[in-house]
């Protein structure tokens, strides 16, 4: 594999577009769709790790990063959870299973699951299409259950028509062993009996212990909100992470759109720790 000149963490292979098959589509939300992509001749198109992303292309149309969602684990084929926000997501929207598409990568770091978090207490803390990457490393965890220890699943969107995943949430994640899942939406509605509430919140009210480690995913205000909540309950920044996925444009560090202060998210990140987002400037 011819090595890559533009950055010394790429290979070639990285930056040439592969052609993928849709071989399904699921409905998640009014406006979140998850993709099933294989290779030509079946199975993944690479490989890669909890929390990386991967630029789909339709030529002629548009290219944009997206997290991978799928575990790596799963060696058929790889998932993306697109909401639709954009020309190139409405075009996504609109395609059909056997559509070919292109995609490169993995780009970016990923979530530390064979150092820093094994053996871990884990908390993973999302909202709304944030769940997408952490997805990735939950159903990670899940595969390699005995090499973690508790697991605390948050997660939170505007109503439950909104809340991604939600089947496999209620009958994989509520049913994997010392696992416990806690759901909310933001306001009241007439088929939702669970609790209701911001993530935020109910972060402080369910009062866990702040030996966890944390992992974060949502809109930006809500993290955030959240890690002001994590502050004051005592979680110390060396043991939260984030991810931080918009404004990725490249994905190789040259076109400088996802830049903060000496760090790019498209090839420093996406995945950071508090403890360096503490030493970032305030502009994200």
């Amino acid at each position: 594999m011819s090595e890559c000149t533009c950055h010394k963490d790429y290979k070639l292979d990285t930056l040439v577009p592969q052609i993928g098959v849709i071989t399904d589509i699921t409905d998640e939300t009014p406006d979140v769709k998850t993709f099933k992509v294989q290779a030509l001749g079946g199975g993944k198109l690479f490989e890669h790790m909890p929390g990386q992303c991967a630029m789909l292309c339709v030529p002629g149309i548009s290219e944009a990063m997206f997290s991978i969602t799928s575990s790596p684990t799963n060696k058929e084929y790889q998932e993306f959870s697109i909401k639709k926000c954009g020309s190139l997501t409405n075009y996504l929207h609109e395609m059909n299973v056997g559509d070919q598409i292109a995609v490169r990568g993995p780009y970016g770091n990923h979530f530390p699951v064979e150092d820093e978090l094994l053996s871990k207490d884990l908390l993973f803390i999302a909202g709304g299409i944030g769940l997408a990457p952490l997805r990735s490393v939950i159903n990670y965890v899940l595969d390699n259950r005995e090499k973690y220890g508790k697991v605390d699943i948050l997660y939170g969107s505007r109503s439950k028509q909104d809340l991604v995943k939600l089947q496999e949430i209620e009958t994989v994640w509520k049913n994997a062993k010392d696992v416990d899942v806690h759901l909310t939406i933001d306001n009241p509605q007439d088929d939702w009996d669970g609790h209701v509430g911001f993530v935020p919140s109910y972060l402080e009210e369910l009062a866990f212990s702040n030996d966890r480690t944390v992992l974060v995913c949502g809109p930006p205000v809500m993290i955030k909100f959240v890690l002001q909540s994590l502050k004051k309950m005592g979680f110390s920044d060396d043991k939260i992470y984030t991810t931080f996925e918009l404004r990725m444009k490249c994905g190789i560090g040259k076109c400088g759109r996802c830049n903060i202060g000496s760090k790019y998210v498209c090839k420093d990140g996406p995945v950071f720790r508090n403890d360096e987002i503490e030493e970032l400037p305030n502009e994200y």
